[in-house]
């Protein structure tokens, strides 16, 4: 059967992830609109896009986002945005009689000092991160659009939270990444300039976990496509989120060295511990997902390969 997919953020490092594996059904037809024809912060206009295609199912994965820096300097952008873009998105599906959607979040929405693994109902136990709370407080309201649309409306919008996300696309900015894409800038320029040292923050003890972006994409389509009895038999409606991760977390020590190993820096790293170490560990419990039958299949060094090879090949584009 044929499908109208509209893959809201196609752009993006998830989105277009997701489209690279929707395409391997040829009986999907995908929906996308470039930002500068569609802003999802507008109400009226992401209606009559909606009422313009004839969609059977909505992957909702844009959204404004950032390292660290940037949700300390840009907290009303990151929370206004963030809600805009869902509430629209979510409420234009619902009355355009879309039945089926899901939403990206993060794991940014569990507690600061959630126990670790985090398993799903730790949501709302204790006091968010500080630096990202509006953005996590963002992702929550998400979660929470759709529980109530589908208690009011018997709507089947779901929503999974992933861990931390690398992969093609990603945001390799000097000063805005994420860990991964930053190291791997840092050590491919450090070996292009033939420097004898690489600094890096912190003791390299806390303890991370990393998802390949494609298997992220994978986990997104087997939940949205879920028998719809299965998926309420393992979730419940006022929870009904589903962790995504890798279930495996390393030190940073462990990654640095493999991100090295793997861009060919083969000279010294020097831990700078007067610097921060952030939070100790940050692992997600993904057992409500392996029950429902997936898992994880890309290893991180294999992951790292693939996306060193992507940032190679891209940067023309990514100095622009």
């Amino acid at each position: 059967m044929s499908l109208n997919i509209f893959v809201a953020g196609h752009n993006g490092m998830v989105g277009s992830a997701i489209i690279r594996q929707l395409e391997k059904n040829k009986n999907n037809r995908i929906i996308t609109s470039e930002r500068r024809n569609l802003d999802l912060t507008n109400q009226q206009a992401v209606n009559e896009f909606f009422q313009t295609h004839h969609i059977d199912q909505v992957y909702l994965a844009a959204a404004k986002v950032g390292g660290i820096h940037a949700n300390n300097e840009y907290p009303a952008e990151f929370i206004y945005q963030n809600l805009m873009i869902e509430a629209n998105i979510i409420h234009a599906a619902h009355t355009n009689n879309v039945q089926k959607l899901l939403f990206l979040g993060s794991s940014c929405i569990y507690p600061k000092n959630a126990e670790q693994p985090m398993r799903e109902d730790a949501l709302l136990t204790g006091i968010l991160e500080s630096t990202n709370e509006p953005y996590a407080i963002a992702k929550i309201a998400g979660i929470k659009l759709c529980e109530s649309y589908n208690r009011q409306y018997g709507r089947d919008y779901r929503s999974v939270m992933p861990t931390n996300l690398y992969g093609p696309y990603d945001n390799f900015h000097p000063e805005n990444s994420h860990v991964i894409p930053a190291l791997i800038r840092r050590f491919h320029e450090a070996k292009l300039a033939g420097l004898s040292v690489v600094n890096a923050w912190g003791t390299g003890e806390p303890r991370r976990e990393f998802l390949y972006v494609d298997d992220m994409a994978e986990a997104s389509i087997v939940v949205m496509n879920l028998d719809k009895e299965l998926y309420q038999t393992h979730t419940e409606p006022m929870l009904s989120h589903i962790n995504v991760g890798s279930g495996i977390d390393c030190t940073i020590n462990e990654l640095t060295e493999t991100v090295a190993n793997v861009v060919g820096f083969k000279n010294e790293i020097i831990w700078d511990t007067s610097k921060p170490d952030g939070t100790y560990r940050k692992l997600m419990d993904v057992s409500r997902l392996e029950r429902l039958g997936w898992k994880a299949s890309v290893s991180l060094k294999q992951g790292l390969t693939t996306t060193y090879a992507w940032f190679l090949q891209n940067q023309e584009s990514l100095r622009k």
